[in-house]
């Protein structure tokens, strides 16, 4: 057994892709023999939530702590040294194999009641790969509980750069805000990305730029989304459908071997329990769904 589960591997066209059991994550996507995903060994522990799903939320939660419905409730803290609960409850979870095709998989979790979430919310996600569009995937959500639960969904793709430095990498967002934060990557307020670097709505190089930052307001405002990563003469494109309405974007200098850059779909901002924005409130017996997707460009 690898240290992220069993290994499901897919393929279309020259697109083929390899989701694991731990987090339902995209361990590798490659296009004929390049490297389209920040990929990384199957031995490894999934370094720096790459590729994972990420349910009940996405991102931080303040502290732990939130209230919902009139009562106040503590998760633990998983990143302690900045204090918050951070990505959810599925990351390091085996996810159940519900399908598998020659170009598709399916997995699925039950998130029972436990201490600081005392709801029952039933999530799957499919990985998809088309000959033409690459990879596309679809989330739901479904509450099987008797009282309505808060809920965030978010997927951690990285994108392979290659031998291309940071500083050359082009990023085009078509966000119009960006959050601010604090040192505990924690939103402390918006601000229009007019006439600051974070105003990468033209695919702009990122040169001395470093990001781990969250864009809302996302264009357009209806139907599908697109962000470009372009490094040399190669590429992707990462598209949403309209339930994502953020987006966190980071630039580590080393995920494996060299740098990458993580495009996040969020259905909701940072610390959304908190905040309330964006967040989605299951009534009992709701279903949820959202559809994001990668493409080689270039």
């Amino acid at each position: 057994m690898t240290r992220t589960g069993i290994q499901y591997e897919i393929s279309a066209g020259d697109y083929r892709a390899t989701i694991v059991e731990v987090g339902a994550g995209l361990r590798e996507l490659w296009l004929g023999g390049r490297a389209l995903g920040g990929n990384y060994p199957a031995d490894q522990v999934t370094p720096k939530c790459a590729g994972c799903s990420l349910v009940p939320w996405p991102n931080r939660i303040r502290d732990g702590k939130y209230s919902f419905a009139g009562v106040d409730y503590q998760l633990p803290l998983t990143e302690p040294k900045a204090h918050n609960a951070t990505h959810g409850l599925a990351r390091w979870a085996r996810w159940a194999g519900l399908a598998h095709d020659a170009d598709r998989v399916a997995l699925g979790i039950d998130l029972v009641p436990q201490v600081g979430w005392p709801f029952e919310v039933r999530c799957e996600v499919e990985y998809r790969l088309d000959a033409e569009r690459g990879l596309v995937v679809t989330a739901t959500a479904t509450n099987n509980g008797d009282q309505a639960a808060p809920f965030g969904y978010g997927a951690h793709p990285y994108f392979a750069v290659g031998d291309t430095p940071l500083s050359d990498v082009q990023l085009r967002i078509p966000a119009m805000t960006y959050l601010t934060r604090d040192d505990r990557g924690l939103p402390t307020g918006q601000m229009p990305v007019d006439g600051t670097s974070f105003d990468l709505r033209e695919l702009t190089p990122l040169r001395g730029l470093r990001l781990d930052d969250c864009f809302v307001d996302l264009l357009p405002t209806g139907g599908v989304g697109v962000v470009e990563i372009r490094a040399g003469d190669h590429g992707a494109d990462l598209w949403w459908d309209d339930a994502v309405k953020a987006l966190q974007v980071f630039t580590p200098d080393v995920l494996v071997d060299g740098p990458a850059v993580a495009v996040e779909p969020m259905s909701c901002p940072p610390d959304a329990f908190n905040s309330g924005q964006d967040l989605v409130v299951l009534d009992a017996g709701a279903r949820w769904e959202a559809h994001w997707g990668i493409a080689a460009a270039g």
